[in-house]
């Protein structure tokens, strides 16, 4: 199948709610609280992480976006569970494709799933402004009202399922909303292998005037998952 022939559109029901906690964030983005302090922060898309919830709390001014927040919080627990259940299930057959140094094993993983998972849910009842319901590649908000944006565990890693036209046209989407910088974690498939089309994607942001760099994260889970992107827009 060509890279033009797959879906340029993500649809709710093909999505896992699964998210990392705020310490993953931390060590996959190298971020430091301290810089972030006077930031408008995008985490794009967010899931059920729990980044947004912590962070605030440490008053950094964060804004969560996913598809999955049309539904009602209760909902996305009761799916989240569900969905950490399943990949759990599946991670314990495969799990010589991950590094378990972070994590002891799998129930120690599982805990923190549910315990991102919670915090996230808890957070969207209470300051449910903060998570804003989108359908990429399409974003609900103004010209360059971020200062940095953060992508997880979402562009490349689908590549069997979302194009590169979809890819494309959602990191210039992240482009337009945001100031300063781009972080997007990893740069590899669901299979490890480095995204196919990432040359030409490094291409396509140099030539429109954006600073790109790989960096080595300071997190690896997935086998060879160790690197991000890093755009100077």
């Amino acid at each position: 199948m060509s890279r033009d022939e797959k879906r340029n559109y993500l649809e709710l029901d093909r999505i896992i709610f699964i998210g990392r906690t705020y310490e993953e964030y931390v060590m996959m983005f190298r971020l430091d609280s301290w810089d972030l302090q006077n930031k408008k922060i995008l985490d794009c898309p967010a899931g059920a992480c729990s980044f947004t919830a912590r962070a605030n709390e440490l008053g950094i001014d964060v804004t969560a976006c996913d598809i999955a927040y049309t539904h009602p919080s209760d909902d996305l627990k009761k799916k989240g569970l569900e969905d950490i259940s399943y990949a759990m299930n599946g991670l314990s057959k495969a799990k010589h494709k991950y590094i378990w140094e972070y994590f002891r094993d799998v129930e120690h993983l599982k805990e923190n799933r549910i315990e991102a998972l919670t915090e996230c849910v808890e957070d969207m009842k209470t300051n449910n402004n903060r998570y804003v319901p989108t359908n990429l590649p399409s974003l609900p908000f103004r010209d360059k009202t971020f200062d940095v944006t953060l992508s997880a565990h979402f562009l490349f890693m689908y590549s069997d399922r979302l194009d590169f036209t979809f890819h494309l046209n959602t990191i210039k989407e992240l482009m337009r909303v945001t100031k300063e910088e781009i972080r997007i974690f990893p740069l590899v498939d669901l299979e490890g292998k480095r995204y196919t089309y990432l040359d030409e994607v490094i291409e396509f942001l140099t030539e429109a005037g954006s600073v790109v760099t790989e960096v080595k994260s300071d997190y690896e889970f997935h086998a060879n998952a160790h690197s991000m992107l890093v755009i100077k827009v």
